[in-house]
């Protein structure tokens, strides 16, 4: 047998939907049960061996983590040519260096867990999208090759569908300098940034604005948003500056309990868009969030 064959996670299935067709791939089977204690039983319905397995998933939780692990060992092991992990959300990206004594670094846990997947007969190699930090790549071990993918190709086109004759690319910190930079440049605008103090994982303070306005629109854009605390601090910033209409764009939207319900009660913002990296975006579409697929991405990346 020859060609691909792509499998996803439960919670990622949509994606892998999306990609399969715009790869041209063969959706792949998957048998699921659990058991009375909680265990779970997976087995691969289709025949992988000498076949390109792709694995659609994201470490959006530990369960998720570990279906993505349990299927791919199961590709690999009933004979996959090659193996290729599609992570569209990689969780604990945050969590990529110790500032305490004695914190786990569970991004770099995360990637070795990634790592120990038994090789496929031509080799493994996973898909990054918008990682959060430029370091977390070299974290992965062994024959597992990460490859980062790019989103700005989608955020662009988010960004024009704004249609806004002009207006001005701003950062929610100054740590996601380049990336605005770039984003900005990339569509003939200025750029703008504010710079922030974090008190907590949850708690930041906006210290300056790099520019003052004068009623200009600027889009607010950030690689996620999360409880949008650092959002919400740098659309005041802005507003402070005297900016006039804001917009948010974000590759991963994740937005969890009521983080996407006090962005929008805050009226701060014209509208607010992200990527479906996470599947919790796709659970506000109806509440007014502005979600682009991100299976082109990928599509364009597979062997």
């Amino acid at each position: 047998m020859t060609g691909s064959l792509l499998f996803s996670t439960v919670d990622y299935a949509y994606l892998g939907d999306q990609i399969a067709a715009a790869a041209g791939l063969e959706v792949g089977g998957v048998d699921r049960a659990c058991f009375p204690d909680g265990e779970h039983y997976l087995r691969l319905a289709s025949d992988v061996a000498d076949r390109d397995a792709v694995l659609v998933g994201g470490t959006i939780s530990d369960a998720a983590t570990l279906e993505l692990y349990d299927l791919a060992c199961a590709m690999v092991e009933n004979g996959a040519a090659t193996l290729t992990l599609v992570v569209p959300w990689f969780g604990y990206a945050t969590q990529d260096r110790a500032t305490k004594k004695g914190e786990a670094v569970t991004a770099k846990t995360r990637a070795r867990l990634l790592s120990s997947i038994p090789p496929a007969k031509l080799g493994n190699e996973i898909l990054l999208l918008d990682i959060h930090s430029e370091g977390i790549p070299h974290y992965f071990e062994g024959t597992i090759h990460p490859r980062h993918i790019s989103a700005k190709p989608v955020i662009e086109s988010i960004v024009r569908d704004f249609n806004e004759q002009s207006f001005v690319v701003g950062s929610t910190d100054a740590g996601r300098a380049k990336w605005v930079e770039a984003l900005a440049r990339d569509l003939f605008v200025p750029a703008a940034f504010v710079y922030k103090r974090r008190h907590s994982p949850s708690e930041t303070e906006v210290t300056a604005v790099s520019t003052k306005f004068n009623g200009e629109t600027v889009v607010i854009y950030d690689d996620m948003i999360r409880t949008g605390t650092s959002l919400l601090n740098a659309a005041r910033a802005y507003r402070e500056a005297g900016a006039g209409r804001i917009y948010a764009v974000a590759t991963h939207g994740v937005f969890p309990g009521e983080a996407f319900a006090r962005i929008c009660d805050s009226g701060l913002f014209a509208a607010i868009a992200s990527t479906d990296s996470h599947p919790h975006a796709l659970a506000f579409r109806s509440e007014g969030l502005i979600v682009r697929s991100c299976a082109s991405l990928f599509a364009a990346k597979l062997r």
